[in-house]
């Protein structure tokens, strides 16, 4: 397993690399239901309801997304090889 970790001061992004696939993971620190997801190609869309403002993010992904998943404010986004 590889790992690679970006931060942008608040919000913690980490790579995880697999023989099979890579794992995208992020604690976004917000419940479940103030975050959504939406995979695009190789992009993964993420907007999250803070203060009833939204803060929109955009994560490049190593390949099209085959699931994503937000639970107890950590998103994870799986990515098959």
């Amino acid at each position: 397993m590889n790992l690679t970790q970006i931060t942008d001061g608040e919000t913690v992004l980490r790579r995880y690399e697999y023989p099979d696939r890579w794992v995208v993971a992020a604690d976004l620190g917000v419940d479940d239901e103030l975050v959504s997801v939406d995979t695009v190609g190789e992009t993964a869309i993420v907007v999250v309801d803070r203060d009833d403002v939204d803060a929109e993010t955009e994560i490049e992904l190593p390949g099209p997304a085959a699931d994503a998943t937000v639970n107890n404010g950590v998103l994870t986004i799986e990515v098959a090889k």
